[in-house]
């Protein structure tokens, strides 16, 4: 067989490796959190695009809620104004919410502008439309950081409207409270409580690192499947530091709330969605329930 005929045979079973996944999960809701180095190479940000926008054309019911941390301390600074923080989390005072607010919108837009290229519809929207997210002030360790707010309940009804009328909703991370008062939100905590609130069969967060590992130092500790009771256990015990630790805590929990998988994947690694989603080994870590294992 020549080498051509070769790959064309090669591209056609990697179709039907990934038919028995499309036939699984069409027409069911799958949450991406787009966040990370995937948001600022502009490469690695066309390939996430790609990837959803191919989700949507083959049945799935992609929801994309994104981050915007680094492009918010970047306009901060351009602002002249002195991050301050507490117990290592930015206080967002007034001031610095109206510039979240902006470059959140910024970069919603961005995202529907790319996904519309492609060929699908999308809309962008913040939590405010539409009540979907309403919060109360959070507080660090007892103490005040300003508007960041947490989730207190999720309204998806804008969100369903967007999905029965073929659209692709983009959601930034900004709530308000019982007087109208506007909150940031971390993305990683949103896309969670919109999964659980869509009863999303899939909740997938794009992150800078390859997965779970067990110990971060020893790359052969790597978990490519665990259970969400493993995964509470590994918690517990101490193992997990860092910017996991939250990550994780909103993993167990969105599957324990109803979410069918989570996944956690190398946003750096070009495709890394189709990779985990359309193929057998998948390339990070898949948390699941009991019963699903």
């Amino acid at each position: 067989m020549s080498d051509n005929m070769q790959e064309v045979m090669s591209k056609a079973e990697v179709l039907i490796e990934a038919l028995p996944y499309i036939q699984k999960f069409n027409r069911k809701i799958i949450v991406v959190k787009y966040g990370g180095s995937a948001m600022t190479d502009e490469g690695l940000k066309k390939s996430v695009i790609q990837d959803v926008t191919l989700l949507k054309l083959v049945g799935f019911k992609p929801i994309i809620v994104h981050g915007g941390g680094k492009e918010i301390s970047r306009w901060v600074e351009k602002a002249g104004m002195e991050p301050k923080f507490i117990n290592g989390l930015r206080v967002t005072d007034e001031e610095t919410m109206e510039i979240a607010e902006m470059v959140l919108g910024r970069v919603n837009k961005s995202l529907v502008t790319m996904v519309q290229e492609l060929g699908v519809k999308a809309v962008g929207v913040s939590g405010k439309d539409g009540g979907m997210l309403h919060v109360e002030k959070k507080l660090s360790n007892g103490e005040d950081i300003g508007y960041v707010g947490e989730i207190t309940s999720v309204d998806p009804k804008v969100l369903y409207d967007l999905i029965e009328n073929d659209f692709l909703p983009i959601v930034a991370p900004i709530g308000l409270d019982d007087d109208f008062n506007t909150y940031n939100i971390n993305a990683d905590d949103a896309a969670c409580a919109i999964a659980k609130a869509v009863g999303a069969e899939k909740l997938a967060f794009l992150t800078d690192v390859e997965g779970l590992y067990k110990d971060f130092n020893d790359k052969s500790s790597f978990i490519s499947r665990i259970t969400a009771q493993e995964a509470e256990d590994l918690i517990n015990s101490g193992c997990i530091g860092g910017g996991m630790l939250p990550k994780l805590s909103n993993c167990t929990s969105a599957v324990k709330s109803g979410v069918g998988r989570v996944h956690i994947l190398d946003g750096r690694l070009p495709h890394c969605l189709l990779l985990e989603i359309f193929t057998n080994k998948g390339i990070g870590t898949c948390i699941l329930s009991e019963e699903e294992e």
